[in-house]
């Protein structure tokens, strides 16, 4: 026997809805699907998904990166960083891609990125050297600004 639910809101969704939905942002850019939505125990808020990119590529996006649930997609306020995306000087000149992200361990923000640059090479830049990230993480100063360490 079923029960109609009485003083549901509108704006309600399942979170099972989600799962498969696009994840774009404000440009359009699609960085994935939504593979689960991750609750809160205690709270029983939406804490962020887990995006499905391709094969064996899933990553946590947390919900401050997230702007709103819609029907067809979740759309995100702020662009992430992902491992292999393309960095790339002020210019626009190529620089490497991401190999890995240095986290805060007890705040989970973004300290720092390191980028491998060539077969051998990788350099650490940290979050105040990033002037935006979409499609492609671009820094701050020209390519020829950032000396390699010796």
């Amino acid at each position: 026997m079923a029960t109609e639910l009485q003083g549901m809101e509108d704006n309600r969704i399942n979170a099972d809805d989600f799962i498969g939905k696009k994840v774009i942002d404000k440009e359009g850019i699609e960085y994935g699907k939504v593979k689960h939505v991750q609750i809160d125990c205690d709270t029983l808020q939406v804490t962020g998904i887990t995006v499905h990119e391709g094969f064996h590529k899933d990553y946590f996006l947390p919900r401050d990166h997230i702007d709103r649930f819609t029907t067809e997609s979740v759309l995100l306020g702020t662009a992430p960083l992902r491992k292999d995306t393309v960095v790339v000087d002020i210019d626009g000149h190529k620089i490497g891609k991401i190999k890995k992200i240095h986290k805060n361990l007890d705040t989970n923000e973004i300290e720092s990125i390191e980028v491998s640059e060539g077969l051998t090479g990788s350099r650490i830049y940290s979050k105040s050297e990033i002037w935006g990230v979409g499609e492609k993480v671009i820094l701050k100063l020209t390519k020829d600004n950032y000396k390699k360490p010796h």
